[in-house]
């Protein structure tokens, strides 16, 4: 059995979303049966300097789309970072699982040795397609996914390994 690039990367970024936006609905439900604004956990912090769990969100969404974006050798779909409440959040992921939906194994197929840049405004940083997927892809991805789960369960909603990992095949 042969595995891509394909399959560790849309597959694996579609499920941790997949299981993020689940975690979601347990801190609105969280905040509605505590009565408090959910604002309060979309603004949650470990420290002040610190992006808050909606710009985590964000960050684990754009890293999700410009993988799949960039390893198939498309554009990156455009967001805008203007979500607010956790509806918003979930739409978000939702709009990034639907675009990697739309990226085939095809598209992905050689991604491996594909040349990979990422520009900032200070720079860039230039990868092939394999160093991108495993040294900044996965790493980012799992470290935002990661801080949406550790900001909630410090925040009191009921979460445990098991829904961050969800359901095992």
């Amino acid at each position: 059995m042969t595995i891509s690039m394909y399959d560790f990367s849309i597959p694996v970024l579609t499920r941790g979303l997949t299981n993020m936006s689940a975690v979601l609905d347990k801190a609105a439900v969280h905040a509605e049966a505590k009565k408090f604004d959910s604002a309060v956990l979309t603004q949650a912090r470990l420290f002040p300097d610190m992006h808050p769990l909606l710009r985590q969100v964000q960050i684990a969404c754009d890293t999700a789309k410009g993988a799949g974006a960039r390893l198939a050798g498309i554009d990156v779909p455009k967001h805008e970072d203007t979500e607010a409440t956790f509806a918003d959040l979930k739409t978000r992921i939702a709009k990034t699982v639907d675009f990697l939906k739309t990226v085939t194994a095809a598209q992905v197929k050689d991604a491996e040795s594909r040349n990979i840049e990422i520009k900032f405004t200070s720079g860039s940083w230039k990868f092939t397609g394999l160093a991108y997927l495993t040294d900044f892809v996965l790493p980012n991805f799992y470290f935002h996914e990661a801080m949406v789960y550790a900001l909630l369960r410090k925040s009191g909603v009921e979460i445990g390994k098991g829904d961050f990992l969800g359901e095992l095949q």
